[in-house]
């Protein structure tokens, strides 16, 4: 019994210890560029969690802007947003990260959804739902999704 309360006290602290290190939306640091050097979480990204969040559009549905060869097995790429074809080759892991985080401090005009922003906006929704902010209103991405989808791009090379 004392083994398995020793575990989960350690399991307790170690999930203490990640969250103490993620970045709040509205605290995240952009360098002059836009670019955000620092992890937002500490905690390496997933690229096949990053894969899946650009893919799904419940998650970050990145895809309907933006076309990308190697998800073919994905339908229907947009044509809004440039390819991502190479962006890791076009990119650094912190530029990827900034433009990811919130891109208007990489491109003043851009129409691309701020994916960890929570607040200076003029009329915020709930996520993808078409449903109006409400007291549960947060980030379209959280900062751990942020971490994989930024894993995943700088792979394509």
């Amino acid at each position: 019994m004392k083994p398995a309360v020793l575990g989960m006290a350690a399991l307790i602290a170690a999930t203490t210890a990640l969250s103490a290190a993620e970045v709040e939306p509205g605290k995240v640091v952009f360098a002059e560029d836009g670019s955000v050097a620092t992890s937002l979480t500490g905690v390496p990204g997933d690229p096949a969690a990053g894969r899946k969040a650009i893919g799904s559009k419940k998650i970050g549905n990145c895809v309907a802007c933006h076309q990308i060869t190697e998800m073919s097995d994905v339908p229907f790429h947009g044509e809004i947003g440039p390819s991502l074809d190479g962006v890791g080759e076009r990119y650094t892991e912190a530029q990827i990260r900034g433009i990811v985080t919130d891109a208007k401090h990489t491109f003043a005009d851009t129409i691309m959804p701020s994916f960890y922003k929570v607040d200076g906006f003029i009329r915020p929704g709930k996520r993808y739902t078409g449903k109006a902010a409400d007291e549960t209103f947060g980030p379209l991405l959280e900062a751990q999704q942020i971490e994989d989808v930024v894993s995943y791009l700088v792979t394509l090379k």
